[in-house]
């Protein structure tokens, strides 16, 4: 009897594993175990108040670790001496014709890869998405550039064209 009741304890615990490591992979590394036992809960596993140990050994049996969020930061250097462009646009948005003005900004993207900088470029006149690049570095090269280049190849500037970016630059 208590090598049935050992056996039934090891399936379960392989069961839960798998769940485990899905829910631990699905939060993108972020959940720690008493997060994972919450989520089992909510997948219909019996997980009795002992078990979040259980749970807690099972993550670091197969190297489980939460990965720590990142407190924000602040990745645009305001405090230099390059010079920063006048406000020509003065928070009026509106425009008469398309590629007039384009407006540009860069943010993060949390992948399963890591975090990744997406930098955008919108026409203003039709609200379109005109360039963008996705990079792991904020280096110019592989950011606003990128973008750019595709903005400029895939439209036709036959007049004057107003490039704003968050920096005023």
């Amino acid at each position: 009897m208590a090598a049935q009741e050992a056996i039934k304890r090891w399936l379960e615990n392989e069961i839960i594993t798998v769940s485990v490591r899905d829910i631990f992979k699905d939060s993108f590394e972020s959940y720690s175990a008493p997060k994972v036992k919450v989520e089992l809960l909510k997948k219909g596993h019996r997980v009795p108040r002992p078990r979040v140990a259980r749970v807690a050994r099972i993550m670091k049996a197969n190297n489980l670790f939460a990965r720590r969020k990142l407190k924000f930061r602040f990745t645009t250097d305001s405090n230099h001496k390059y010079p920063v462009a006048p406000k020509i646009l003065n928070q009026d948005f509106t425009v008469a014709r398309e590629n007039q003005v384009w407006v540009s900004n860069i943010t993060y993207v949390r992948t399963e890869q890591g975090w990744m900088y997406l930098t955008v470029i919108i026409d203003l006149f039709h609200r379109k998405v005109v360039g963008w690049s996705m990079s792991e570095s904020l280096s110019t090269g592989d950011t606003i550039i990128l973008a750019w280049n595709m903005a400029v190849r895939l439209n036709t500037i036959t007049k004057e064209l107003i490039f704003h970016s968050d920096r005023e630059s």
